[in-house]
């Protein structure tokens, strides 16, 4: 079995990849750290979790690194790094934060207002959207994972892009996103009260995944590319929908789509004008693709779904640990949606 470690744990994205990990043919969950719950049992922590035979949860400090394959950060920016420069050369790691996106350090410094902590490991590290750089992730040591809403953005837009089918210059994305992807501590703004018959844009301009669009999105229009970009927040724990508007042809646009897609396992595109919903893909690792027509000449509507937890985040992450240990790519991961 490939020994993995579990670093923050005790948050909604480190608990994913516990669930999901714990029923994988060839991964054991051996570690999980959680510094503000060490100590505690992973039950006592997620009620929901309290029947996995699972180690309970310690510091950072209180891992064995030597006798582990691979290591799951799922911690904050800047702290996921300074924890894995000082990793074992011989461990494989897939990074949830922020710290590896980002090719040119300056962006990231830039974006997130400090110095790369691992400038370094920086140019070792392969960006994480899985069906654009399998063959790199194959070959890599350090994955960083995708942002959630960066990744319901570029499944519809980078193959359009690479074809030239859209202008550029004329790209709004509306994103909706779950509560759950401000993660778990107690924060004013997503405590139910506040949360609960609104739905409200938030980081307008200045969302921090809008630095991964512009890297992504550039490369694959092979010019500078700056979309506009609005996340919302929705009234529900999970899940994105990605409401895009482009100028070019319905059915080039379509039959594009279809075409990239065709074969991979975990990106469904819809027949035209098919409306989707985040119910569908709700924790699961499957992105639907909806292309529709709009009202005003030219202009085409493109929907994406996913769960930010799942293929936003954790199930990205396990789907990336099963290339880089030669597994079958779907390896516990073919759980259908949560519907109804």
């Amino acid at each position: 079995m490939i020994q993995a470690a579990i670093l923050g744990a005790s948050g909604y994205t480190g608990a994913e990849l516990v669930r999901i990990l714990a029923g994988h043919p060839d991964f054991e969950v051996s570690s999980v750290s959680g510094d503000s719950k060490s100590g505690l049992s992973f039950g006592e922590v997620y009620p929901s979790l309290k029947h996995l035979n699972l180690p309970k949860l310690c510091t950072v400090e209180d891992i064995n690194f030597s006798k582990l394959d691979v290591v799951f950060c799922a911690l904050p920016h800047t702290k996921s790094a300074n924890i894995i420069k000082h990793l074992p050369k011989h461990i494989k790691v897939i990074d949830l934060s922020a710290d590896f996106r980002l090719a040119d350090v300056n962006k990231y410094e830039e974006w997130y207002g400090v110095k790369h902590p691992a400038p370094d490991l920086q140019i070792q590290a392969v960006y994480g959207l899985t069906e654009f750089y399998r063959s790199e992730i194959k070959n890599s040591r350090i994955v960083a994972g995708t942002g959630c809403n960066a990744a319901a953005g570029m499944y519809p837009l980078i193959p359009l892009l690479k074809e030239n089918l859209i202008d550029s210059d004329k790209i709004i994305i509306n994103l909706a996103t779950g509560v759950s992807g401000a993660g778990r501590k107690a924060k004013e703004e997503i405590i139910y009260c506040e949360v609960s018959e609104g739905y409200t844009p938030y980081n307008v301009s200045r969302h921090r995944h809008l630095a991964e669009f512009d890297q992504e999105f550039s490369k694959a229009a092979g010019r500078p590319v700056r979309v506009t970009f609005t996340p919302h927040l929705l009234p529900q724990n999970r899940g994105i929908l990605a409401t895009i508007y482009v100028k070019g042809d319905l059915q080039d646009i379509q039959n594009t789509l279809e075409k990239r897609y065709m074969g991979e396992e975990f990106i469904s595109v819809m027949p035209s004008n098919t409306i989707i919903s985040t119910r569908h893909v709700r924790g699961s690792n499957f992105c639907h693709i909806g292309v529709c027509e709009s009202s005003a000449k030219d202009v085409v509507v493109i929907f994406s779904a996913l769960d930010n937890l799942i293929k936003g985040s954790s199930g990205q992450a396990i789907q990336n640990a099963n290339l880089l240990f030669g597994l079958e790519e779907n390896s516990g991961l073919l759980a259908s949606a949560l519907f109804p």
